[in-house]
């Protein structure tokens, strides 16, 4: 029958779950990547993968083995090309659907680990810092490391170790110290280092009135679950990044309260949150 190479079409229930539970993982992967220059890759990479599964069901056996073989190789380029990416996705994934705040407290128990939410003193002494800096109009780019300490970062700079005070902190960004030039990573409630340097993001869609502080920092929190604070050094405008995305600053209340959230909400929530505000 003309119609005997569609055999392949028979259609169960599990078929259907297989297809919807792909469908999902591939809108996820889309809202991951989108804005970023992996996106063309993917579509790539889905398109080759169509392509042997339709010669696969055709039985065009040598062009079968050729897709296999670069589905093969390219997976392996791929997780070697997009290390930062998957890293990224597995610290998100563990964060959002992984133990819960006493679930960690037990971790951190049993293996001796430090928390990671800044103390009232030291978030005091951050907003005094950055308040000072934004009205001086004196660039800085401040990491707050939370469960990933951001050691490969650290390593990148100059070991400070020091606790969080706001002239030491301004005493780092001022424009004629030797370690102004970079981030400054804090951790524990400690100034842990100076001078680092950070990865840029990779979205194609950033304003162009950004800096290059503002494109470290997306870049970092892209990577890792850091939140980080700007100050603009040409116009003193402050800006709080978290989960790859921007939120502008309108005081240093907000500043505080976007620093002590404990639900780890995305940045999107909080812009949403800031838009009903300034609704109201």
């Amino acid at each position: 029958m003309p119609l005997a190479i569609l055999d392949f079409l028979h259609i169960t229930l599990t078929d259907v779950l297989d297809i919807l539970m792909v469908a999902a993982i591939i809108f996820l992967l889309f809202r991951w990547l989108r804005g970023s220059s992996a996106m063309n890759v993917f579509v790539a990479v889905i398109f080759l993968y169509l392509i042997k599964v339709i010669v696969s069901a055709l039985n065009m056996t040598l062009m079968s083995g050729i897709m296999s073989t670069v589905l093969d190789v390219g997976v392996i380029a791929l997780i070697i090309i997009f290390q930062p990416e998957i890293r990224y996705f597995l610290i998100k994934l563990g964060s959002r659907y992984g133990l819960g705040g006493s679930g960690w407290k037990i971790f951190d128990r049993l293996f001796g680990r430090k928390g990671d939410r800044l103390g009232s003193e030291s978030l005091d002494q951050i907003l005094d810092a950055v308040k000072d800096m934004s009205e001086q109009k004196t660039g800085a780019l401040i990491v707050i490391a939370r469960q990933d300490p951001l050691q490969h970062i650290i390593e990148t700079g100059d070991t400070i170790d020091a606790r969080i005070s706001k002239r030491l902190l301004m005493n780092l960004f001022f424009k004629n110290s030797p370690l102004h030039d970079g981030a400054v990573v804090l951790h524990d409630n400690r100034i842990v280092a100076a001078r680092c340097t950070l990865p840029l993001s990779g979205k194609a869609d950033i304003p162009a009135s950004y800096g290059m502080r503002h494109k470290a920092a997306l870049g970092i929190t892209e990577a890792n679950d850091a939140h980080v604070i700007v100050v603009s050094e040409e116009t003193g405008q402050v800006s709080f990044v978290s989960d790859g995305q921007i939120c502008t600053v309108r005081d240093m209340e907000q500043l505080r309260g976007l620093l002590s959230d404990d639900t780890k909400k995305t940045s999107e929530d909080t812009e949403d949150t800031i838009k009903e505000e300034d609704a109201k």
